[in-house]
């Protein structure tokens, strides 16, 4: 089903892969990791690998976190990574721990103005709003829905829901944006529209074959997007008003 952009009335961003390039980062690293022995991708490509690495790693990460939220256990998983964010904030400088996609935050300006938006995000509570403060986003989401805000998390439609219901928007009126078909899941069974971008983890394939609606390269992108489609609706519209 092709995106509806005269029922968009507020939109919903995920942040890992979508508004912050953690994933990235996490790939990085790992090369570090792997240079000693970068000898043995003389036929490969080891950044390639790395991302492969860290993206096969992601998967089992999100069902484990769906077990232990199934079963009852996410909220002693959500204190544990709490104390970990809070050992990794008192030792590191925030700069070194919070990365944002370039441009984002120019776009979220933007469509701060003609969108009311929220977060939708699988962090726990505590780094989600330092991640927010830190690059002064905190102003353009009032709604702010962690791992821990709703009995479960992604993919169950919970926390779309949830956020939905505190911008004062019906959730079938209501944009997910994300990068992984964990997003997509979740909003196609809230009954949300779907954007998926590819500045994350999720494969162009992956994400078609999920049911996303729209896709874009990068998430800088989103507000040109939605703003030059609702104009030429708009336009359309006063056409055929005419006839």
């Amino acid at each position: 089903m092709a995106l509806d952009i005269n029922r968009i009335q507020a939109l919903l961003f995920d942040i890992d892969g979508t508004i912050s390039n953690t994933d990235d980062h996490m790939v990085a690293r790992l090369l570090k990791i792997l240079s000693p022995i970068r000898w043995a991708f003389r036929r490969k490509d080891p950044q390639s690998f790395a991302r492969w690495l860290v993206m096969a790693a992601e998967t089992p990460g999100n069902f484990l976190y769906s077990l232990t939220d199934r079963f009852g256990f996410d909220k002693h998983l959500s204190k544990l990574f709490n104390r970990i964010a809070r050992r990794r904030r008192s030792q590191r400088n925030p700069s070194d721990l919070f990365f944002i996609i370039p441009g984002v935050k120019e776009a979220l300006q933007t469509l701060h103005q003609h969108y009311p938006m929220a977060i939708v995000s699988a962090r726990d509570k505590r780094t989600t709003h330092l991640f927010l403060k830190h690059f002064g986003l905190d102003q353009f989401f009032p709604v702010v829905v962690t791992a821990q805000t709703c009995n479960h998390t992604k993919p169950y439609p919970d926390p779309l829901i949830f956020a939905a219901k505190k911008l004062a928007a019906p959730i079938e009126n209501c944009l997910m944006i994300g990068d992984t078909i964990v997003d997509v899941h979740a909003a196609l069974s809230a009954g949300a529209q779907t954007l998926s971008v590819l500045c994350g983890f999720g494969t162009e394939q992956e994400l078609s074959r999920a049911g996303t609606q729209h896709i874009l390269p990068s998430t800088d992108q989103v507000s040109d997007f939605l703003l030059a489609e609702t104009a030429s609706s708009q336009t359309r519209g006063a056409a055929n008003a005419l006839r």
